[in-house]
């Protein structure tokens, strides 16, 4: 079994624990030797300049969020390429690294709309969706809750997973911690998303309860 863990690293559209859970994130991917990949949203990247460097000097992949965080399916054609060219120029003079050709679009929004499709692939980018989700960011549950619906997903054995988290929820560094230790405790590897065995299709795939509830 293979485990690629991704970090959505944007600002939060919600109340959240204090700063300082990404740098807790990295520590802990340190420690444990784990390359991980993060898909950075622009903005935040101009407001973090140091976490994004240090993403990228501790050798994790670095992909796209986007450079507002918006539903990509509202933006014009323009807009979508506006979007995605701002966040790649900003990844790149910050880290010193392209985030070609992952990209995650916000909210998972981008599933079902071939313009979005279209628009993307003209601009170099391949999709990477999810296999399993433990709704971090959703500040009422606790980090065994997180955890759990993580490591249950895990356990049907699937040969290559996408695990998807975020960088400011509270719960996620004690997660992190479970995850490894269980993971590594069934033989399983953590690998970064170039890593997986997947077809394109299946990379960009997005387990339905999440599209239903539009919760990346």
């Amino acid at each position: 079994m293979r485990v690629a863990l991704t970090f959505d690293a944007e600002h939060p559209d919600r109340p959240h624990a204090p700063p300082g859970v990404a740098e807790e994130v990295l520590a802990i991917l340190g420690t444990q030797g784990v390359t991980a990949t993060f898909f950075l949203q622009g903005r935040w990247v101009e407001a973090y300049p140091h976490l994004g460097r240090r993403i990228a000097a501790e050798g994790h992949r670095i992909g796209s969020h986007s450079f507002y965080h918006v539903r990509m399916p509202l933006l014009s054609d323009e807009g979508i390429r506006a979007d995605v060219l701002s966040a790649e120029r900003t990844i790149m003079a910050v880290t010193g690294y392209s985030p070609k050709p992952w990209f995650r679009c916000p909210w998972g929004q981008c599933g079902n709309d071939d313009r979005v499709h279209r628009a993307l692939t003209d601009l170099g980018y391949q999709r990477v969706g999810w296999t399993i989700h433990g709704r971090d960011w959703d500040v009422t549950r606790t980090a065994d809750e997180v955890a759990q619906t993580i490591l249950g997903t895990v356990a049907r054995g699937e040969r290559d997973v996408i695990v998807l988290m975020h960088t400011w929820p509270a719960t996620v560094p004690p997660v992190l911690d479970t995850v490894i230790a269980r993971v590594h405790g069934a033989g399983g590897t953590f690998v970064p998303v170039d890593a997986l065995d997947l077809a394109p299709d299946a990379m960009a795939r997005i387990p339905q309860a999440d599209r239903d509830a539009e919760t990346d």
